[in-house]
């Protein structure tokens, strides 16, 4: 047998070094893509009605949903012309989902944290500043809405009124925003029991017309 020269030697210790890759199978890719859960609390779409579980998770993202749709009037009142399906996205939010959110803050949110909160957390005058911005916003949006249906009805354009209006309502819901961002949640996460975060729990799921959470037998 003839020795093995070095080109040979050489060639195979090349082959020995290739990785061998695994067989790309579609079936499996396809499985993997599909099991990577969507992002939560995007803004795009409502909260997750699971989420009410954890009433302040769910506070949360709806003011991400707000903020979202905020954007959205932003746009139409900067657009040139109207963009039908975001004056529908906005109208839906302001009849279906606003007003349920408003009162999540004012029947339950702001009177727990007035009774849980001590002098030193100055809770009262924040709550007073956020209403006064509610408020303001209540005030602009029955002509919000007749806007948004006028336009969709006849099909028009916002006028320069109409866009002076519409970013100034979005304006105050995004103050509104971030003043119980930044103050009412991480306090109401402090000072809020368990107890209260049921009773806020099932409040809010009785304003949306959901059943009752039932709890379990050992459920402190």
């Amino acid at each position: 047998m003839r020795p093995e020269t070095s080109s040979k030697r050489l060639r195979k210790r090349r082959r020995s070094q290739v990785q061998v890759l695994p067989r790309f199978d579609p079936a499996k890719e396809s499985a993997v893509k599909h099991s990577v859960p969507k992002p939560r609390g995007s803004g795009v779409d409502p909260p997750s009605q699971t989420l009410l579980a954890s009433p302040l998770d769910f506070i949360s993202d709806d003011h991400l949903r707000a903020r979202h749709v905020c954007a959205v009037i932003q746009g139409l009142a900067m657009a040139a012309s109207l963009d039908r399906q975001a004056a529908l996205t906005v109208l839906r939010f302001l009849n279906e989902e606003l007003n349920v959110h408003m009162r999540d803050d004012v029947e339950d949110l702001f009177p727990l944290l007035a009774r849980r909160c001590t002098k030193d957390d100055a809770i009262e005058g924040a709550i007073s500043r956020i209403r006064a911005v509610q408020e303001e916003a209540t005030c602009l949006l029955p002509l919000v809405r007749a806007t948004l249906a006028r336009c969709l009805d006849t099909g028009a354009d916002l006028n320069a009124s109409d866009r002076v209006t519409f970013a100034e309502f979005a304006g105050h819901v995004r103050s509104h925003l971030v003043a119980e961002n930044a103050i009412l949640l991480p306090i109401a996460r402090a000072r809020l029991t368990r107890a209260d975060l049921r009773m806020l729990s099932q409040n809010m799921l009785s304003r949306r017309g959901l059943p009752p959470i039932l709890e379990s037998s050992n459920a402190q």
